[in-house]
């Protein structure tokens, strides 16, 4: 009996991927699936599974292959994988080695634009609070486009016919394929260092969404974002939207419409300053109107057609008020008169020279006191008797107390 064969682990692992490699179906393969277990390791390699209702089918995509995806994978999402299927000799389990990814029903590009969408909408650079105002009257625009394309003619057209005060700064980019992205955003840095300008327009004209494609980089919407001059989004027709769009300060529908967006138009502002002037001249007319009017009432005053009738007037009065103090002061001392006849009159009736002159007398002790009775006085006492016109230097010889008592 012929012995058997023995193979080692190794052996029959190269065995099967000597196998599968020869075949060429699956060597160029397309596997429809829906991703699940993705995971990104720091090498750049991405590792998931696709399955459908039946089955399971696990997938590596190395760094190179990884490097040109324009969206990133995640669960969940049906993708059509294209690449080749063999064995990893170290584990013996078969796989697909995808080199490239398309998500299934709607373009890799819309994916990739969806995704990086939610994600600076997340971060807040669609917020219109950091939006900032296009300043009114700019003295000079920068235009961030190529400078090969009909876009940049027709801006620079439309800038010197609405605004010729302002001056056009070009700063010339691609704006399409993997150099534009840089190349955008590196002149947008540059302009803000610079100060070039008071406003940035950066676009270009129409295309297809990969022609479009660099204003949908993450770089150029953070370099819009970071800007601190006011740009003016301009890309395309107007159904194209773009992330660019989405961060600008402002978005116009064309290049054109980003001219117009981004200076006056000469001619409305001088039919305004005309309106104004019109006003203002409407305005100064009925001041003017206003103070001949006031001045011929002026002249017409008497005070300026006569002179010195306001100075006739003014002695009229005050001697008018002249007579009327004169007479109040006349009355007021007349009335003060009678009074202090009426006051002196009663004064005079209390007076004690009154009760003296009908043959009364005062006596006044030496001591000056009144004597009020006989007892006031001693016998011996000089005193002093006021007569009614006199008076008597006497001394008491005898004192009559009441009771008709002799002392």
């Amino acid at each position: 009996m012929e012995q058997q064969a023995i193979f080692s682990v190794s052996e029959v692992n190269a065995f099967i991927k000597a196998l599968l490699d020869r075949v060429p179906q699956l060597q160029e393969i397309y596997v429809r699936g829906e991703i699940s277990n993705y995971k990104l390791y720091p090498s750049g390699h991405h590792y998931f599974t696709l399955k459908d209702e039946g089955g399971a089918l696990k997938c590596v995509m190395f760094k190179g292959s990884a490097a040109h995806l324009r969206f990133r994978p995640e669960n969940g999402m049906k993708v059509i994988a294209f690449g080749r299927v063999s064995v990893f000799p170290r584990d013996g389990a078969y796989q697909l080695y995808v080199n490239q990814l398309t998500a299934e029903g709607v373009g890799d590009l819309h994916v990739a634009f969806e995704q990086l969408k939610d994600k600076l909408w997340k971060e807040g650079l669609f917020d219109p609070a950091h939006k900032k105002p296009l300043p009114r009257y700019p003295g000079t625009v920068a235009v961030v486009t190529s400078s090969a394309g009909a876009a940049v003619h027709d801006m620079i057209r439309i800038l010197n016919a609405r605004w010729p005060l302002a001056k056009v700064v070009l700063l010339p980019v691609r704006v399409q394929g993997a150099e534009a992205p840089p190349e955008i955003a590196g002149a947008l840095r540059y302009a803000n260092r610079w100060r070039v300008a008071d406003v940035i327009i950066t676009g270009r004209g129409g295309g297809s969404i990969e022609d479009l494609w660099a204003f949908n980089d993450e770089g150029v919407a953070r370099a819009i974002y970071d800007s601190e001059i006011p740009v003016i989004s301009a890309v395309g027709h107007e159904p194209d939207v773009t992330i660019a769009d989405f961060v600008a300060d402002a978005r116009a529908s064309t290049p054109s419409n980003a001219a117009e967006i981004a200076v006056p138009d000469r001619n409305e502002l001088r039919r305004r300053l005309s309106v104004i002037e019109a006003r203002m001249a409407q305005s100064e007319r009925a001041r003017l109107d206003a103070l001949r009017k006031r001045l011929t009432e002026l002249a017409r005053k008497r005070a300026l057609t006569d002179p010195t009738a306001f100075v006739s007037d003014k002695r009229l009065l005050l001697d008018y008020t002249r007579k009327n103090l004169a007479a109040a002061a006349q009355r007021q001392v007349s009335e003060r008169q009678r009074t202090f006849a009426a006051l002196c009159a009663s004064l005079d009736a209390l007076s004690p020279l009154k009760v003296l002159g009908r043959g009364y007398a005062v006596a006044r002790g030496a001591d000056g006191r009144v004597l009020k009775s006989a007892a006031d006085a001693e016998v011996g006492e000089h005193i002093d008797v006021t007569l009614g016109n006199g008076a008597l230097n006497c001394v008491v010889e005898a004192r009559k107390l009441g009771g008709n008592e002799n002392e």
